[in-house]
């Protein structure tokens, strides 16, 4: 069931996120995932190796890689036993900024991005009570003279203890303003070197994955109005056209953890021994990897599909969506038929099964309300 470098003629490319990653074994990840902790050493080391800066213009210091290739760098690294998690928001946040930004705007951070001098990592659109409906976001921002005044609040907000730079959506025309409820939204950037504690308060929010999570507190937060990204009121737009990359991403890293699971299930199913067999001898065990390794395979084409459409410059919401959708679903059940292979040693910390378990959960069925879901996709199409 493994498939190996140059299957899909990115082996080049493959075989050098795994060279970097096999620097960090299961003994790192355990550590980190026990303190609770960053996993620093790797993302400074995928910063230097240039795999973060993947999209970024080669005028900039980046790499220029499309968002097909960047998936497989994400995809390698959670195949390696890694967290991407930690490091997917580097790619698809910037990502607004290479597309909408002012050319001041880009010269001004994507150079420094590109260089690892600043971290653009976080992105502040879910809201507690707006839920998928980011229409509905409550957070202001009131321009006065060369400022926007910011206030409100944002929960679920992912690396903003380890990042430079925030990307926030917060709405700067009343809703009863405006002629369609997905007007009025404008995307700016913030940095947080400067913010916190003045006008933003962050409190953690602790969960059940080693995931640095938060809720912001925007108490007349002062941003500039050179910040602004784009027009006033387009910024929805600019959100939507940034997550459909960041679907196609993580979907990416779903299938890299489900190939994860069914090595891993596969390799134990071999080598445990029960009654003078191996247990992988029983249809019982063969049966759940073999599903999983299907619906991953199927989750792996919806990706290429998805990825395919935004490197044409396509419209692909609905496909990013999907593929999202599929492989959530897809690293889920490879998640659940691992850990029932190895019985009770899946619950033991030093097998990695529970970690990843817990990780792959964030991005599954029930998240999927919070992340995209299939009733994102008539939200794309009504405001695209």
């Amino acid at each position: 069931m493994k498939r190996e470098p140059g299957d899909d003629n990115y082996g080049e490319l493959r075989e050098g996120v795994r060279v970097l990653c096999r620097q960090f074994d299961s003994a790192y990840w355990q550590k980190v995932d026990e303190a609770r902790g960053y996993p620093e050493a790797f993302v400074e080391a995928l910063t230097k190796a240039g795999w973060l800066a993947a999209l970024i213009p080669e005028e900039y210091g980046g790499s220029g890689l499309s968002v097909t290739e960047a998936s497989i760098i994400l995809e390698e690294i959670s195949r390696s036993g890694a967290f991407a998690g930690a490091v997917h928001g580097q790619m698809y946040v910037m990502g607004c900024v290479l597309r909408h930004a002012s050319t001041e705007q880009k010269r001004s951070y994507l150079p420094r991005i590109a260089r690892g001098e600043l971290r653009m990592q976080s992105m502040a659109v879910t809201e507690p009570t707006a839920g998928t409906d980011t229409t509905k976001l409550k957070t202001v921002a009131v321009k006065k003279g060369d400022r926007y005044i910011v206030n409100g609040q944002k929960v679920f907000i992912s690396r903003v203890r380890h990042s430079d730079l925030l990307l926030l959506l917060a709405r700067t025309t009343p809703i009863d303003r405006v002629k369609k409820k997905s007007e009025g939204l404008s995307v700016f950037i913030v940095d947080l070197r400067q913010a916190v504690g003045n006008g933003l308060t962050v409190k953690p929010i602790r969960n059940m994955a080693n995931q640095e999570t938060n809720e912001l507190f925007f108490d007349n937060l002062q941003v500039p109005a050179g910040n602004l990204i784009g027009e006033e009121g387009k910024g929805l737009k600019y959100i939507l056209d940034g997550l459909n990359a960041e679907r196609i991403l993580i979907a990416a890293e779903c299938v890299g953890d489900g190939y994860w699971f069914i090595d891993k299930a596969t390799t134990y199913a071999k080598e445990r021994v029960v009654f003078d067999r191996p247990i992988g001898q029983n249809q019982g065990i063969q049966f759940p990897i073999a599903r999983a390794y299907a619906n991953v395979q199927a989750a792996d084409l919806m990706r290429y599909k998805a990825a395919a459409l935004f490197d044409a410059g396509k419209p692909c919401g609905a496909e990013a969506n999907m593929a999202l959708f599929l492989g959530a679903n897809a690293s889920w059940e490879a998640a659940n038929s691992c850990l029932q292979t190895h019985g009770g040693f899946g619950f033991a910390a030093e097998y990695d099964v529970e970690r990843k378990f817990r990780e792959t959960r964030l991005k599954t069925p029930k998240n999927i309300q919070l992340q995209c879901g299939i009733d994102a996709i008539p939200t794309y199409i009504l405001c695209s």
